[in-house]
């Protein structure tokens, strides 16, 4: 069958196996039975206070639960697009995104005073008492025929992800690169049908709206982890043993926690099957732990950044890795070519020459929502065929490859990294600290790899206390993006061109560093 919208997915699913549970929350369940009538309860809402229209955002505001997976899968079936934004984020942040995207509606606890008013007259209160009584024949039908104005290019989800200037860019994927990406991995080996799911993601998360489609496409059962449970990683082991967990798909961040403190050896997980990891580089001698302790799952690392829907590469580690061997990031999935271009937009082929990873192909993100120039500028005409129009995504990511012809990750063309699994622009701290808090002349933000933590250096007359500085920062950006050091400049190293000498304050680090290192205690 060919599918035009994910949904179609869940009603298959819900006819071959109604009563297998979807979902696990906690001690509550919902088999697909009854997920799909919560579901479509919740559209008819959505349609009515929309009046019917389709093809809009429609933003949610719902810790992870069974109430957002409910509130997403209910606006998929109202023919609209999703958004989920992060209930920890600051109001400013929450509010650049609204304002960048404009969302027709937002789904959220009606008790939440601290919305703006654009926010609150857009507000549809989350009702599970509401959409706990199926529909009539009658009134399923009638939401079911909003999908029939949909089409598979239409928008599926908007994810929001770090932006230069202090406005998140909204990435906007569509239906069809889900559904394709999802019938891939299948095709490729890499899925099976009835898996458990251990769901460690944030819903903001493009790896969380995956879940989404193993839930509906595979029968697969969600084990909804909760978000601050990843600071106890005892307990999340005994969460995913208890439920007999078979898959996961997670950054790297957490297993290298559990392999740091060899955790796998106190609480085993024999049911694991499928082991995918994303987001960042997994260190390899902690990736070996992993693989040391499950030998009978099945390993794979995948890339791809949030403009590419899910991941447009992957590598299944089939071979013994040494500790500092990096794991490759792999082949191209099918309907995906990739182009690895130098400076001159020459394709680069020798082993260990680096060039920028480009990326063409169906699973390309539609674009940046309501952002025509970023979207002109990253979504750009392939250099290497000039005959008609054919777009590319230049990842800034830099790779080459080695002598088996394997793919590796080099590390950012430009201010773009990984931290804490989560995609940050360096420039958006720095845009906080001058532009939004106005507590420096200038800022710019390092990351210290080695390390794993954001560096501040501001330019100031005198220095500011770090405790209020830091603070500060905590108003204006998430958790993960605070720097946890700042340091003070009276004026920042410049280069020829006039602009702020990184490296220069690199260098300046790192001297830092090696001089704390040297001293003796």
């Amino acid at each position: 069958m060919y599918l035009t919208h994910i949904t179609q997915y869940m009603d298959a699913a819900t006819v071959r196996h109604p009563d297998r549970i979807a979902l696990y929350d906690g001690e509550r369940t919902l088999d697909f039975r009854e997920l799909r009538a919560r579901a479509l309860a919740a559209a008819r809402r959505i349609s009515r206070r929309l009046q019917g229209r389709t093809g809009c955002v429609v933003a949610v505001l719902l810790p992870k639960g069974a109430e957002a997976v409910v509130a997403d899968l209910a606006i998929l079936y109202s023919g609209n697009a999703y958004m989920n934004l992060d209930v920890r984020n600051p109001e400013p942040r929450l509010r650049a995104i609204w304002e960048q995207t404009a969302p027709a509606l937002l789904i959220a606890d009606g008790d939440r005073r601290d919305l703006s008013p654009e926010m609150r007259a857009a507000l549809l209160p989350c009702a599970p008492d509401r959409d706990a009584a199926p529909l009539s024949a009658e009134e399923e039908a009638e939401v079911l025929r909003l999908r029939e104005q949909c089409i598979d290019t239409d928008l599926l989800c908007v994810i929001n992800t770090s932006g230069s200037t202090g406005t998140p860019k909204a990435v906007a994927l569509s239906h069809r690169s889900f559904i394709e990406f999802t019938e891939i991995v299948r095709d490729t080996g890499l899925l099976d049908d009835a898996d458990v799911v251990g769901s460690l993601s944030p819903v903001i998360f493009d790896i969380f709206s995956f879940e989404l489609c193993l839930l509906m496409a595979r029968g697969s059962a969600l084990v909804l982890i909760p978000e601050g449970l990843a600071a106890f990683p005892v307990r999340l082991l005994e969460l995913l043993a208890r439920r007999r967990a078979t898959f996961l798909f997670w950054v790297p961040t957490i297993m290298v926690n559990i392999a740091n403190m060899r955790l796998l050896d106190a609480v085993p997980l024999p049911d694991l099957r499928m082991v995918w990891f994303a987001g960042e580089v997994f260190p390899t001698a902690k990736f070996n732990y992993w693989r040391a302790r499950l030998p009978r799952a099945t390993f794979a690392n995948f890339y791809g950044p949030i403009e590419i829907t899910l991941d447009c590469l992957y590598h299944v580690i089939s071979r013994p890795l040494r500790d500092d061997e990096p794991i490759p990031i792999g082949r191209p999935f099918r309907n995906t070519s990739i182009l690895v271009l130098n400076e001159r937009d020459e394709p680069v082929a020798a082993p260990g020459e680096e060039g920028e990873l480009c990326v063409r192909g169906s699973s390309l993100a539609l674009g940046y929502y309501n952002n025509p120039e970023k979207t002109a500028a990253a979504f750009v005409q392939n250099p290497l065929q000039t005959a008609y129009p054919e777009t590319v995504y230049r990842t800034g990511d830099i790779v080459s490859w080695n002598e088996r012809g394997e793919l590796i990750f080099r590390g950012r063309k430009d201010t773009l990294i990984k931290h804490q699994g989560y995609r940050v622009e360096l420039a958006e701290i720095e845009h906080a600290a001058v532009n939004a808090l106005h507590l420096a002349a200038n800022a710019c933000a390092i990351y210290d790899a080695e390390r794993k933590r954001i560096v501040l250096f501001y330019e100031a007359p005198e220095p500011l206390p770090e405790g209020e500085l830091r603070r500060a920062l905590a108003g204006a950006l998430p958790r993960y993006m605070v720097p946890a050091i700042c340091r003070h400049v009276t004026e920042m190293p410049r280069n020829a061109t006039g602009k702020i000498d990184r490296l220069a304050l690199k260098q300046l680090l790192q001297n830092r560093v090696s001089r704390t290192a040297g001293q003796t205690p």
